[in-house]
């Protein structure tokens, strides 16, 4: 659990292909996780925030991801994280992600602007007081914007063993990786029994994660596909991550008592 409690977070929520019409999510809905290290400790909670606004004259969603430990954990190794993603409704593409985080005296404070015409990625380190160019491959993504980008994707047609890949933009590096669905079934979560869809994301190796295949993420096999559930092997314990609350979501919610 060594940095970026959020990263692993929004790293693990990734789900499928391209559609214009977003029917997964909508402005005001708020998502809330509980995180606990090597399944007993309490290390902190996240939320994401789906807001609106608009730039030069095009609807955009403006996503507010923040994390944080709390606790034991916290007294040790204090999280606060703030990012920001700004992507347009009718291509799903960011032009503007924030990255805000102080991990145990590790700080980042850097923004990211997309050019998507022409691949490129303006990096601008505020902390260092730096800004570089970076080239991007097509329809990129930041780590924010990928969750909300992949769950206005339908999974409808998937079935156990199909696989999907994705670029994401993120500290200087393009990142590609794949996902691949083991299944549905039913889990048990505070709300009640929900439907849920078993993907495993192939990370890479080494920086945080333990091995490639470490993380299995379960989400709701409905129209919203709200992550519901994370499970990841860690270079040192293991993580957790549990829908805890939620609200304003854009369909019902199916639970099965």
């Amino acid at each position: 659990m060594k940095k970026n409690i959020l990263f692993i977070l929004l790293f693990a929520m990734t789900i499928a292909n391209a559609q214009t019409e977003v029917k997964a999510f909508k402005k005001g809905e708020w998502l809330k996780f509980r995180i606990s290290y090597s399944n007993f400790l309490n290390a902190g909670n996240a939320t994401m925030t789906v807001k609106e606004t608009t730039n030069n004259g095009n609807e955009v969603f403006h996503v507010v991801g923040k994390g944080k430990t709390t606790g034991v954990i916290s007294w040790f190794f204090k999280v606060r994280d703030n990012y920001q993603s700004y992507f347009y409704k009718e291509t799903m593409q960011p032009y503007r992600f924030i990255r805000k985080i102080n991990e145990g005296g590790y700080t980042k404070n850097k923004e990211i602007l997309f050019d998507q015409a022409s691949k490129k990625a303006t990096v601008k380190d505020y902390k260092h007081k730096t800004e570089k160019q970076y080239t991007t491959n097509n329809n990129v993504q930041d780590m924010l914007s990928t969750l909300y980008y992949l769950r206005s994707q339908d999974i409808k047609k998937m079935k156990a063993g199909d696989e999907t890949t994705l670029t994401m933009f993120f500290d200087e590096t393009n990142y590609k990786f794949k996902l691949r669905l083991l299944g549905r079934e039913i889990i048990r979560t505070k709300f009640g029994k929900i439907a849920a869809v078993k993907f495993r994301p192939i990370v890479q190796e080494g920086r945080v994660f333990k091995e490639n295949e470490s993380l299995t993420v379960w989400v709701s096999d409905d129209e919203n596909k709200i992550p519901l559930r994370i499970k990841a092997s860690l270079a040192v314990g293991s993580l957790r991550v549990d829908l805890d609350a939620y609200k304003g979501l854009a369909n019902p919610f199916p639970i099965i008592f």
